[in-house]
């Protein structure tokens, strides 16, 4: 079978332009409630947690990263950490307690009351993800979840919820490395982490 790649090219773009205009038009209160809790985090001296698997995994390791060394310009480190890059921890907990055990356990060994937890899964129904919210519930960390459609699982272990309205996992992926990205400079900007001029810019 051969591609017609005139419009496979419209379909996607068509796509991606529909659901980012659904995101738009419906997330706008959510991130804000995001900055703000983001913000009064790092102002507090806690950090933020990101986890999630396979693309999420990246986008977790990805959002940390802006964060603890620059998004746009040089400026203080933002404390953050993924929970996704520690092979050893990953493998040995996989290994002695299960794959669903892979955050949580995290979670509860680096997490303290006044952190910020951001799961991300697509479906809202990562099991690893799900248990992970539930420690940082027991332990008074604020959780976020970056997730598409009704939510799955993730609404009632959210204090906030980024659920892109949309339902092929590509188009969400590419909402919640948008949505990261846009946290990322606008609490550079809400914490006066940048000069002068770069901020009235």
């Amino acid at each position: 079978m051969t591609v017609n790649v005139q419009t496979f090219w419209q379909d996607e773009f068509e796509e991606h332009a529909e659901c980012l205009q659904k995101t738009r038009q419906n997330l706008q209160t959510a991130f804000a409630a995001l900055l703000a809790a983001s913000a009064e985090t790092i102002r507090n001296g806690g950090k933020i947690l990101f986890f999630g698997n396979g693309g999420s995994a990246a986008d977790a390791q990805h959002l940390a990263t802006e964060l603890t060394v620059r998004y746009k310009k040089d400026r203080a480190p933002i404390a953050a950490i993924a929970l996704t890059t520690d092979t050893s921890a990953l493998s040995a907990i996989g290994n002695d307690f299960g794959f669903e055990h892979l955050f949580s356990r995290q979670v509860a060994a680096l997490g303290r009351a006044g952190d910020l937890a951001i799961g991300i899964s697509t479906s809202g129904n990562s099991g690893n993800v799900l248990k992970a919210l539930e420690e940082c519930r027991k332990l008074g960390i604020k959780t976020v979840g970056f997730t598409g459609e009704t939510g799955g699982k993730m609404p009632p272990l959210c204090d906030i919820l980024l659920n892109v309205p949309c339902k092929t996992t590509a188009r969400i992926q590419e909402m919640h490395i948008m949505l990261g990205q846009m946290l990322c400079g606008a609490l550079e900007l809400e914490l006066g982490l940048l000069p002068a001029e770069t901020a009235a810019a």
